[in-house]
């Protein structure tokens, strides 16, 4: 059985795809791209900023599943400039405790939608 997960404190999916999906006991968030959930708009003004509202979209996302980052086990990081991981690990970093924290991937790809420096998904588990 799987069970649909929307927010309204998260952006509204681009297209034909949700949120998050829970299925048992395991969520798999969509990627978040760094689009204010308020304004519809882009946060964009350095790579930090854009990092810490990707972890904010995935924050609400999670917490509408009643899970917090405490239940990620695994992310995929993707970023159009690997010169840019320092900066996105050192927010994404904040979110995490080092002891716990879940499996990840980063991956530099050659365009991301909306054309954004980073997008990440995770799949977290009760």
């Amino acid at each position: 059985m799987k069970t649909i997960i929307n927010t309204t404190k998260a952006p509204a999916p681009i297209g034909p795809y949700n949120q998050a999906i829970l299925s048992g006991n395991t969520l798999y968030t969509s990627g978040q791209i760094a689009l204010d959930a308020d304004t519809g708009e882009l946060v964009m003004g350095s790579i930090q900023d854009e990092t810490k509202q990707v972890m904010e979209n995935l924050k609400a996302v999670l917490e509408a599943a009643e899970m917090t980052f405490n239940n990620v086990i695994k992310t995929s990081i993707f970023i159009s400039d690997m010169h840019n991981f320092s900066q996105i690990n050192e927010v994404y970093a904040q979110y995490f405790n080092v002891d716990t924290a879940p499996a990840r991937e980063t991956v530099e790809v050659a365009n991301l939608p909306k054309f954004v420096n980073v997008e990440i998904s995770m799949i977290a588990v009760k």
